[in-house]
């Protein structure tokens, strides 16, 4: 069975540095679209991934950007406005908006690979997760 079909969070801590934790959502060609700010703790990275699950299907939560160079790009945000993750820069707005789309469809994913110990252990870990969903279909 192929966890990461639907795509799949990959969680990574770099040594040597104060916020080493960061997260990624791939899509199940396994190309980033979504990543995280750094954290202090892996408790806090993990709960920016759960956001992302939380509030990845509401397209109100979405700010569709243009940086200075006229790259197109986005944020996910969560209902207090605070940018949960942010995505690559895109060549053109049809672009960020299917990226838009492949974070709607695949930040709900419950596969995690945790990379937090592959330093110790020489390999990942790839984690189900599953949290329990309201009946609204959001994450508690």
């Amino acid at each position: 069975m192929n966890d990461k079909k639907n795509g799949y969070y990959v969680l990574y801590k770099h040594d040597g540095i104060e916020q080493p934790y960061h997260w990624v959502l791939k899509a199940a060609n396994h190309q980033v679209i979504l990543k995280s700010e750094n954290y202090v703790n892996r408790h806090d990275a993990l709960t920016g991934i759960e956001s992302v699950r939380k509030n990845c299907e509401d397209d109100e939560n979405y700010q569709r950007l243009v940086a200075k160079d006229e790259s197109p790009y986005f944020n996910l945000c969560a209902k207090n406005h605070k940018i949960i993750g942010t995505s690559e820069m895109y060549s053109t707005t049809e672009a960020r908006n299917n990226g838009i789309e492949s974070v709607k469809k695949h930040g709900i994913s419950l596969v995690l690979v945790d990379e937090t110990s592959s330093s110790n252990t020489g390999t990942a870990a790839t984690v189900t997760v599953k949290p329990e969903r309201s009946a609204e279909k959001r994450y508690a």
